[in-house]
């Protein structure tokens, strides 16, 4: 593991003890109640910890927050502090989690309690354990400093996973933070309510009250897992569909695959939406669907150079390609990416012409993954080019081929070197496998 990531974990950890240690300070006494409410929620954040519903991603999502955020409420003092931090170790040992990530994910989520006690405090609130009417006058005192604690909790444990993914993939802090809270704010707030909802019920039930609650709220984890379960089997039969497409063709064996890689660094590095990323990312994967016909086999077999009429069929291929994708409802706003990924910035492209903003924002981006793959890849008439090779090639074409604010944005930013990194160290990051909200990427 790179020495920047190892030491941005351990001013993680700093920070959460120095945290950790101020609210120790400004904690007042904890007294049995307070004990039995902290490992009540503990528990049940051990047991959300172990049911997690795992992304595509290889990161993970949970509602251990949900029990970690009403322990902060009731006994906003380092009691709670400890029982967050402890409930998430074990959960993780228990989990045989890699034990630098452990280290992250505890530290991390400390220093999220701690900061949202500090800032409960800061308002004026006081113990929730008291509260029996959430609807009271008495009650009413506590919404504020809540939502704060909620806010502050959210946007540190935000911030802290940011900068490790922002690290690990030398990406900017502010653009990875932007794109987490766009996709996870939702989630976010209408968790609210069922955080305040769970401490009433121990403060008016106890424990049996909180058990009860347990029910509905892993009825919603099931919910979230069984929907991210289909959309990974979605992807899953796209992946197949395009292996047995790349099957014809060994010299493009996983090209789909690379394309739709690098389209996701590259939208990413230019500053698009989650939602954006995401959406090219399946666009470039079903890039070359259409290369399916039968017309299409004997000249991806061919060896030798092609004549013109066999590189005007294969011209035709964005057309299929974007009538298979058009099949597919969900996959509607994908038809014109896919046809267009082959238009250049000066018209000169195909199949329909295309030309400078005329060409959709996702059909540039993966012209620029699909010519990065072509050139780093090994053919039987050249070798893969360099790094450097390949930033000369797209500055020879570029404002030709290539829009030359994508070009501009591309070569100037840190990610454009992830291009060309190993598989291995694509995928090297502490904030792998790390739970922050309901369903939020990590």
């Amino acid at each position: 593991m790179p020495s920047r990531i190892r030491l941005y974990v351990l001013s993680i950890v700093a920070a959460a003890l120095f945290a950790a240690g101020l609210v120790l300070r400004t904690s007042p006494a904890h007294g049995h109640a307070a004990v039995v409410a902290v490992l009540c929620l503990a528990l049940f954040a051990v047991l959300s910890e172990l049911l997690p519903h795992h992304l595509s991603s290889g990161a993970a999502g949970s509602i251990s927050f949900i029990p970690h955020l009403a322990s902060a409420l009731l006994v906003p003092g380092w009691l709670a502090v400890v029982g967050v931090a402890c409930s998430h170790f074990i959960a993780a040992i228990l989990s045989k989690k890699d034990p630098f990530r452990l280290l992250f994910n505890v530290a991390q989520i400390t220093l999220a309690t701690a900061i949202g006690i500090l800032v409960y405090h800061a308002l004026g609130g006081q113990p929730f354990l008291s509260v029996t009417d959430p609807f009271s006058q008495e009650a009413a005192r506590y919404v504020v400093p809540f939502l704060a604690l909620v806010i502050s909790f959210f946007c540190v444990n935000t911030l802290a996973v940011s900068g490790a993914i922002a690290v690990s993939q030398s990406r900017s802090l502010t653009s990875v933070f932007r794109q987490h809270v766009r996709s996870s704010i939702l989630n976010d707030i209408m968790s609210s309510p069922v955080v305040y909802l769970l401490a009433w019920v121990y403060t008016r039930f106890g424990i049996w009250g909180v058990a009860l609650l347990t029910l509905p709220l892993l009825g919603v984890r099931q919910l979230y897992k069984t929907n991210h379960q289909l959309e990974q089997v979605n992807r899953d039969l796209l992946e197949l569909m395009v292996k047995a497409i790349e099957a014809r063709d060994p010299y493009t064996s996983g090209h789909s695959r690379r394309v739709s890689h690098y389209s996701t660094l590259i939208a990413r590095a230019i500053g698009l939406t989650a939602k954006q990323v995401e959406r090219i990312g399946i666009a470039a994967l079903l890039h070359d669907v259409g290369k399916i016909h039968e017309i299409y086999a004997p000249i991806l077999r061919k060896p030798d150079k092609l004549t013109p009429d066999e590189w005007a069929i294969m011209q035709t291929h964005p057309i299929k390609s974007a009538e298979l994708v058009a099949t597919v409802s969900h996959l509607k706003d994908l038809v014109a990416p896919v046809r267009g990924h082959h238009e250049n910035w000066d018209g000169s492209g195909y199949p329909d012409g295309l030309a400078g903003e005329g060409i959709p924002l996702a059909s540039r981006v993966i012209l620029f993954a699909d010519t990065i793959d072509a050139m780093t890849t090994d053919r039987p008439y050249r070798k893969a080019l360099t790094e450097a090779q390949v930033r000369a090639e797209l500055l020879k074409f570029r404002g030709t081929q290539f829009d030359p604010n994508l070009c501009d944005q591309l070569l100037g930013s840190p990610m454009f070197g992830l291009l060309f990194a190993p598989a291995a160290a694509r995928e090297s990051s502490p904030a792998r496998g790390v739970r922050i909200g309901l369903v939020r990427p990590a």
